[in-house]
């Protein structure tokens, strides 16, 4: 990519809003039109990250990084130059394509009686969660036909991830969940791999800027448990698609003092309370307090609700969960 080029990237891409829809937040205004917060790129305690926005520039003071928008997705995605431009090129075109995607599978939702039924069946009952959540569904079959109405290229659909090579859509019979720049699509089928993500990275932590007020956050691993916790009025609830935190969910997790309940999967191999474990030491570590909730044997968040559990028993649990 050529001088001109990057320039037009970085023109495109202000460092203030990139910074913003990653959670970063001001704390004070300085002269000039600069502002400074708490740097994302180490654990920061006081006020040390820079950013100016008119020259479009950030410096920290505690850890001596500094530069562009380029740089700064280097080191916070902890990628390379060209795998930073990738990321910045996929952010920029996808946020307007990704609202028109979600605003169609949330019509289609109430349109399908099996994706109703399996959202039922799953525990999510309740339409003020459905529409918190902006859940929706994927048919499959419609969606191209849609979005190169309103203008977008199939290329550009392909590039996206919407697409297969041969011009299909990529969701089918998928119960879909819009992500901070992705898209997350549970199918209903057992035929079907059961997660589908678009390219790229699955975001921060689930709706953090909702839950990062709370001096007590409770973590789960899917968007289903995050569902049945939300609706037994748990709003403290976040989730990080998986057992493995990536490095801006970690990051997220110890912005400022709290204690997290780290609620995951109780397999019957383990998997789910080791991978708790681990993070339980990281945590630690970074002077967050951090407590295991112990789920009966064989379930989830989301199959403890489901099999009759209530918010009080939950509330046991986690008034029981080891330090």
């Amino acid at each position: 990519m050529n001088r001109q080029a990057l320039d037009d990237l970085k023109q495109q891409i202000p460092l203030m809003g990139y910074l913003q829809a990653h959670d970063w937040h001001p704390a004070r205004r300085l002269s000039r039109g600069r502002w400074m917060g708490l740097c994302p790129l180490h654990a920061d305690h006081k006020p040390s990250f820079l950013v100016d926005p008119y020259k479009d520039l950030f410096y920290c003071y505690g850890c001596g990084r500094g530069g562009d928008v380029i740089r700064f997705a280097e080191l916070y995605h902890q990628v390379k130059f060209s795998q930073a431009l990738v990321l910045l090129h996929q952010w920029r075109g996808a946020q307007p394509l990704l609202q028109e995607v979600t605003r169609f599978y949330r019509f289609q939702l109430h349109r399908y009686s099996e994706a109703i039924t399996y959202l039922y069946q799953r525990g999510v009952r309740s339409l003020e969660l459905i529409e918190h959540m902006r859940i929706g569904y994927a048919p499959g079959g419609c969606l191209r036909g849609w979005l190169t109405q309103l203008g977008h290229s199939l290329p550009a659909l392909r590039q996206a991830g919407l697409v297969t090579g041969v011009g299909y859509d990529a969701y089918v019979r998928r119960i879909v969940f819009p992500l901070e720049g992705n898209l997350y699509g549970r199918s209903l089928s057992d035929a079907a791999p059961p997660h589908r993500f678009l390219p790229g990275t699955k975001g921060g932590l689930y709706s953090w800027d909702q839950v990062r007020r709370y001096p007590e956050v409770i973590l789960v691993e899917g968007l289903f448990d995050y569902a049945g916790l939300w609706q037994a009025g748990f709003q403290n609830v976040t989730c990080s698609l998986g057992a493995h935190l990536n490095v801006s969910q970690f990051r997220q997790l110890c912005d400022g003092p709290r204690t997290v309940y780290l609620t995951f999967d109780a397999d019957g191999n383990g998997s789910g309370q080791q991978a708790a474990q681990y993070l339980s030491r990281s945590l630690r570590e970074r002077g967050i307090t951090a407590r295991l909730v112990s789920l009966p044997q064989g379930h989830d968040p989301n199959s403890f609700f489901v099999a009759g559990g209530d918010a009080q028993e939950f509330h046991h649990l986690l008034q029981e969960a080891s330090r």
